[in-house]
């Protein structure tokens, strides 16, 4: 790979340096780079690929780190990384790994925060502009915002405070008529308006508001880009540049299928095929299944998603039953209040989320379907430890959702309990059901579930012993399995073992039961302990003569840290566990 120009460029001011013609072959050789790495590691593809032309041209033009530029999402900040002296993270494979996928004030002072969720990047520059003129700078302050971002909640309160300042804040949207998934909306037929008119329409979102407004029609032209900047630089009001771009430019498969180009995995970018192939049945694909023929044979059901069909298994849905599917965008606080309001009705809404991005709801999990106690159901996927990106865990949904009343919070332990717990949420009519779906390979016992959990919170003997007493959340209960295997070969103990199918409540007469023939319960969960399962089960027992340990994850925050290294740490192995059972009992 020839890189004559991307070598001459270490920080931004380099970029001044170079002709025209040097920063068009620069948009080529960072695009020549981005496709091998991001095919290799994994990562945001076509939102990055779109936007090559128009990082260059904002370093071009603005002096960051004093100019402070926040990329919303931060999905579309590695062309901003490859030009403040992050380069080789990107052309060497041997340092792949040495930097974040998202903007990190860690690792460059030309990052200002951690971010890796959508809608905030205005809210922020708010924040820097406010200080910046209480401290009494004159800095640009630029938010890059991308039109998917658009319909998330944040992005309209930071839009709606950016103009009232009055003074010097650059919102430039990125606008290639694409979230994650199609976007949706009544402010996208505005874009498509102002893009049709290139940007004249009378009726314009942004000018409504307040800001002075710039189109540039083509957001892969670096000379009209640079041009437009130029204008808006150090202006002394609030502006907002609406430039046309195409998601995953210069890749042609991204270019023309757009939704599974967003975010991929190591593949072939010869043959656009998956490094690694994994044809096996997931569930969500199980779950799309089942909710697509139920929801043949009963129109009330109605399928959510907050712009994440795909990976929630509800493309189907989308293709086949169009006025049962609805895509809110990147929208979960709506997504659950809508969700709530059909309920209340006779509807029967199923909204999927993962458990990182239903952070946003809690507020409306609480006032809005919790407390009006509608039969809603929601789905919880990528709930659990993983080694992922600081911004991207799902640890927090137990803590969170569990200890919301009336909410009735299940943990399927296999396919089968998790189809029965999908069947009767939908069809009783007493609570708000949320289910939090397995983070695993799927389980299959064969084995037919009856769908019925009307009686809450009981808990399921199956393995009655004494002496331990081993509980195994949802996700865990495989370690729990294995756990009661090793307590049999290496203390001799026959275990008893529970699948506690409940989050939100315990079993109280179950938990009695134990205290008969049992000096230990171990609890293991796949999140978080403070506020997790397993402390109900501690605090059950805190005036008792029983013995309790719970295992689970730490309050902290991790950042890509691989998996067995977090097991280890939290003593998640049956051999630590096992260990820590040994000590418990002497």
């Amino acid at each position: 790979m020839t890189l004559n120009v991307l070598n001459k460029v270490n920080e931004p001011k380099d970029l001044r340096e170079l002709s025209n013609e040097e920063l068009n072959t620069l948009a080529s050789e960072i695009r020549e780079v981005l496709i091998k790495k991001v095919t290799t590691t994994g990562g945001h593809f076509g939102p990055n690929l779109g936007m090559v032309e128009a990082t260059i041209a904002m370093h071009y033009v603005f002096n960051s780190p004093i100019d402070k530029i926040v990329y919303d999402v931060s999905h579309q900040s590695y062309i901003h990384k490859m030009l403040t002296g992050r380069k080789n993270a990107f052309i060497n494979p041997e340092e792949y790994k040495s930097i974040t996928g998202y903007t990190s004030q860690h690792e460059s002072p030309h990052d200002f925060f951690t971010i890796g969720h959508t809608s905030t990047s205005v809210s922020l520059a708010c924040g820097l502009a406010k200080a910046r003129d209480v401290k009494g700078g004159n800095e640009n302050i630029i938010a890059v915002i991308g039109d998917g971002s658009l319909s998330g909640g944040e992005a309209y309160e930071g839009l709606n405070n950016a103009v009232e300042s009055g003074n010097n804040i650059i919102v430039v949207v990125n606008d290639n008529d694409m979230s994650i998934a199609p976007n949706y909306g009544g402010l996208y037929q505005n874009l498509k308006e102002l893009r049709e008119t290139e940007g004249k329409a009378e009726n314009n979102f942004f000018k409504a508001l307040g800001f002075e407004y710039h189109f540039v029609k083509d957001g892969h032209n670096i000379q009209d880009l640079i041009e437009t900047f130029k204008k808006v630089k150090d202006a002394d009001h609030p502006v907002l540049v609406h430039m046309y771009t195409v998601k995953g430019k210069g890749h042609e498969e991204a270019e023309k299928d757009k939704e599974p180009f967003h975010y991929i995995m190591p593949f072939d970018p010869k043959t656009n095929k998956p490094r690694a192939m994994n044809t096996n049945e997931t569930y969500a694909s199980a779950a799309s299944k089942f909710l697509l023929e139920k929801a043949k044979k009963d129109k009330k059901i109605v399928a959510i998603t907050a712009a994440t069909p795909a990976p929630l298994g509800f493309i189907p849905f989308r293709e086949e039953l169009k006025d049962q599917y609805v895509d809110v965008g990147i929208a979960e606080e709506h997504a659950v209040a809508f969700a709530s309001a059909m309920a209340s009705q006779g509807a029967k809404p199923v909204a999927a989320f993962f458990s990182t991005f239903l952070q946003r709801s809690y507020d409306q999990l609480s006032h809005d379907l919790a407390i009006n106690n509608n039969p809603a159901v929601i789905l919880v996927y990528g709930g659990g430890i993983t080694g992922a990106d600081v911004t991207h865990h799902g640890l927090f949904d137990i803590p969170l959702i569990s200890n919301i009343p009336n909410i009735v919070y299940l943990a399927p332990t296999n396919k089968e309990e998790y189809l029965a717990m999908l069947d009767w949420g939908i069809e009783q009519d007493k609570h708000p059901v949320v289910i939090r779906v397995p983070n695993t390979a799927v389980v299959s016992t064969g084995v037919k579930v009856e769908a019925d959990f009307s009686n809450l919170n009981k808990f399921v003997k199956v393995k009655e012993g004494s002496k331990v007493a081993i509980i195994g959340l949802g996700s865990f209960y495989g370690l729990g399995e294995k756990v009661y295997n090793k307590v049999k070969e290496e203390l001799g103990i026959d275990a008893t073992l529970i699948n506690p199918r409940f989050i939100s409540g315990i079993d109280e007469e179950l938990l009695n039961e134990l205290s008969e023939n049992h000096d230990l319960v171990i609890t293991l969960e796949d999140g978080l302990l403070d506020g997790g399962f397993g402390e109900k089960i501690s605090r059950f027992y805190g005036a008792k003569d029983m013995k309790v340990l719970n295992f689970g994850a730490t309050k902290e925050f991790t950042n890509s840290v691989p998996l067995k290294e977090l097991y280890e740490r939290y003593h998640l192995t049956e051999e630590l566990i096992v260990e820590d059972i040994k000590n418990a009992l002497k």
